[in-house]
């Protein structure tokens, strides 16, 4: 693998610096550095340099990303969303292959260069999407580091044979196990719980549970997977994504720490439709927390984009982030804390990590968060694969 020498940048938004990288790593950063003879040059121009972005919870099987407009009349439940989308990907013989490498190379030209990508698993469709997953993630092997979830979106054992297909996804190649809203899906929450964490057991994969279940709901959920976790050892290896419950129960600090006691992350798209995970409290209580986008340009959601700066945005306007201590908390939803939850290399801008970076205009990372500002250079495993919003073959 070639070097590279990025000249007169400014690291975090620090004094100006030369960033050099051998081997796919940042060999040094300091003023003046040289580089071996044939090395290319990239010329900073003063630019912020930051840590490329982590997409810790999409669905990239699903998107329409790149397709014409879908017209959404979708009832307003979750089952109706659910049944929707089965509907209309079978209407339109939807590739997820295509359709999952389409936005993932679209996130790459916004700077992302790691995502944790739910596929679904379920009877109508078998092991495809996540399959297709699995080779998407083995092609761009070098570019993007890829997580696949085989999710089990239309519920578990409310679907007969859904849970043999999810056994056979973590045989094809998945790396992680979801699962679903154990009570308002499934109905048995401790007959889901046996069933996920058990097969997660067999597998030796972690775990990343899906939890919309509202108030006291998904409180007693939560309670059951913070039970799980501790009396099968799975500590740091469980993500519990969205649990809108800790945004409207009480007793929320005490379940902040129950999840801090078990290792348990969680997972946040900070959407304004519902109550979310305070990122203040998580923290206090000796929590970790992130952030994602969810799905992107689907039948559930035209709005959201590919673009993890928009996304820590979004997360400081949910959270009433002001200060400029608070908007750090934002940014390191979509980049170390993201990486470390999810179990990615780790994601910063220092001597010996992996050079996965990203050039932009802005003073600092906090004025990034809040401008979103084009990407002018993005840097993956060391080498240039965007510049200006377009790919470099």
């Amino acid at each position: 693998m070639t070097g590279l020498l990025i000249r007169d940048c400014r690291p975090m938004g620090g004094p100006a610096a030369d960033i050099l990288v051998a081997a796919g790593r940042i060999a040094a950063i300091g003023p003046g550095l040289s580089a071996p003879a044939g090395t290319p040059v990239e010329e900073g121009r003063g630019l912020l340099a930051l840590p490329a972005f982590v997409e810790g919870h999409t669905h990239l099987d699903k998107t329409l990303w790149g397709t014409p407009w879908w017209v959404n009349e979708v009832g307003p439940r979750l089952i109706d969303r659910i049944e929707a989308e089965r509907r209309e990907l079978a209407r339109r013989d939807h590739d997820p292959a295509a359709a999952a490498e389409r936005l993932a190379r679209a996130f790459l030209l916004r700077g992302t260069t790691r995502i944790r990508s739910h596929a679904d698993v379920a009877p109508e469709i078998g092991t495809r999407h996540a399959d297709a997953l699995v080779a998407l993630r083995d092609a761009l092997r070098g570019t993007m580091d890829i997580q696949v979830v085989a999710f089990p979106q239309s519920g578990l054992l409310v679907r007969p044979g859904t849970l043999d297909l999810l056994d056979r996804a973590l045989r094809n190649g998945a790396d992680i196990l979801g699962g679903l809203d154990p009570s308002g899906i499934d109905r048995d929450p401790k007959g889901h719980c046996d069933a996920i964490f058990g097969l997660a057991a067999r597998h030796g994969v972690p775990l990343d549970i899906h939890l919309h279940e509202p108030g006291e709901l998904g409180a007693f959920a939560l309670e059951l997977i913070i039970e799980r976790t501790l009396a099968q050892g799975m500590q740091g290896r469980v993500v519990v994504s969205h649990a809108f419950c800790l945004g409207e129960v009480a007793r929320a600090p005490a379940l902040h720490e129950a999840l801090a006691a078990a290792g348990i992350a969680l997972a946040t798209t900070a959407p304004p439709s519902r109550p979310v995970p305070s990122v203040r409290a998580a923290r206090a209580a000796g929590g970790r927390i992130f952030a994602g986008n969810d799905g992107i340009r689907d039948t559930w959601n035209p709005n959201n984009g590919p673009d993890m700066l928009q996304r820590a945005w979004l997360v400081a306007l949910k959270n009433d982030f002001r200060r400029d201590d608070e908007m750090e908390l934002a940014f390191r939803m979509v980049t170390d804390w993201a990486a470390a939850a999810c179990g990615f290399e780790a994601c910063a801008l220092a001597e010996g990590q992996r050079a996965d970076l990203v050039l932009l205009e802005a003073e600092n990372p906090l004025e990034a968060v809040a401008v979103q500002p084009p990407r002018r250079l993005v840097v993956s495993h060391g080498r240039v694969v965007a510049r200006d919003g377009a790919a470099v073959p």
